[in-house]
């Protein structure tokens, strides 16, 4: 829940803004660890927030392009605070022009740029927390903000790509269905009337196939309807338990072609993440655990869990990564070879970029391969559908 407040500062400074929390007492407690003295403290009414806000997020993009600008007006000495109300007042999207304001009014009543950050852990990850934590404590904040902006425009890129790959056979197959379905209902059924009107019994295997699924259709298209938005209401409930999430992730990296561009990828985001975290100097528990949200990925994720549950008992990464299927014998050799000689981070970022290159390449000559497939398969089904009905009306023509 979000409360708004008027408090003074240590130095006297009467300040306003909002906290995130989820009770009044919640609040108290925030603000008291700030060091203010509360004026005033009132809970924001759902109905009272910014439309605009309803309606928009904060995508990764928009992330991108305030962490790049933000380390841009560090890098010019900007007062932090200023940077961040300025960046607030050219945001273009309104959720994140609210969160700029949270932030900054945080960060003038005394908390620290990562602390204010963690408030808002919808938009920013344990990843983004933990690297500008680091840059605060090494003076490299100018630094990190860079590496995060460059991390996560290359993820949008990777993101775009992988859509746009796969958005023409979709496309393609539900403009397929969707003519079916319509040809099925309005325009065959009139044609094949000329053949029963004509007296046509012998009729060919594609035809009758035809007859039969025209009628089918038209008998029970309410049906088919209903019952093709109750799958997708279902799946998407389904989905969004623990279980389907796992049943969908584990079944994604089985599929063929596609489950090892999404091998690259998973591989690439834990090793980049892994290497990342390390050489910012996070412990390395708390690395795996972050690198296990990550990865977004549930299989990969336990993978991460249990080696980190491994080392915490003296073994080693590269024990857990050996037993499993799912992380390639190169990987575990590699982290093999980085904890023994101390360059595990060395080692993680080569294998970031190898998987990474590796999913892109594979990605592409999946897109140019799908596509004169999918021409092929258009052209069969094409030619089924005008024999079907061409054949009885020329064999109907040849005997008159």
């Amino acid at each position: 829940m979000e409360y708004s407040y008027q408090a003074k500062s240590i130095d006297g400074k009467i300040l306003s803004g909002r906290v995130e929390a989820s009770s009044e007492e919640e609040a108290v407690s925030v603000l008291h660890q700030r060091g203010l003295v509360i004026l005033s403290l009132e809970a924001n009414k759902v109905f009272a927030k910014d439309v605009g806000t309803f309606f928009h997020r904060v995508k990764e993009k928009d992330l991108a392009e305030f962490t790049r600008q933000l380390a841009t007006l560090v890098d010019a000495d900007v007062p932090f605070v200023d940077s961040l109300n300025t960046l607030a007042r050219q945001a273009t999207n309104p959720a994140l022009q609210k969160v700029l304001v949270q932030l900054a009014a945080e960060v003038e009543a005394g908390a620290s740029f990562s602390k204010a950050l963690s408030v808002h852990q919808d938009i920013f990850s344990d990843f983004y927390i933990s690297l500008v934590r680091s840059g605060e404590a090494s003076g490299k904040l100018h630094d990190v903000l860079l590496y995060l902006a460059d991390h996560l425009e290359r993820s949008q890129e990777l993101k775009s790509k992988t859509k746009g790959a796969l958005s023409y056979p979709i496309f393609i197959l539900f403009a397929l269905i969707g003519v079916t379905i319509f040809l099925m209902v309005t325009v065959i059924p009139q044609l094949l009337g000329v053949l029963e009107e004509a007296g046509v019994t012998d009729l060919p295997f594609t035809t009758r196939v035809l007859i039969f699924t025209s009628h089918f259709i038209q008998r029970f298209l309410w049906f088919i309807v209903i019952g093709f938005i109750g799958l997708i209401v279902f799946s998407y409930r389904y989905f969004k338990t623990d279980s389907g999430i796992e049943f969908f992730d584990r079944n994604l990296l089985r599929f063929p072609i596609i489950g090892e561009v999404a091998k690259g990828i998973f591989i690439s985001r834990l090793a980049e993440s892994l290497a990342t975290l390390i050489k910012a100097g996070v412990p390395i528990l708390e690395a795996l655990r972050i690198s296990s949200e990550v990865v977004s990925n549930s299989v990969y994720k336990k993978i991460i869990l249990e080696a980190k549950e491994k080392v915490s008992t003296g073994g080693t990464i590269s024990s857990v990564f050996v037993n499993y299927s799912e992380i390639p014998p190169l990987v575990s050799q590699m982290v093999l070879i980085g904890e023994k000689t101390g360059k595990i981070d060395f080692m993680l970022e080569h294998m970031a970029k190898f998987y990474k290159t590796q999913a892109e390449t594979t990605l592409q000559s999946l897109s140019t391969l799908l596509e004169p497939i999918l021409v092929l398969l258009i052209g069969i089904g094409v030619a089924i559908l005008v024999a079907s009905i061409l054949l009885p009306i020329y064999n109907l023509v040849g005997a008159g």
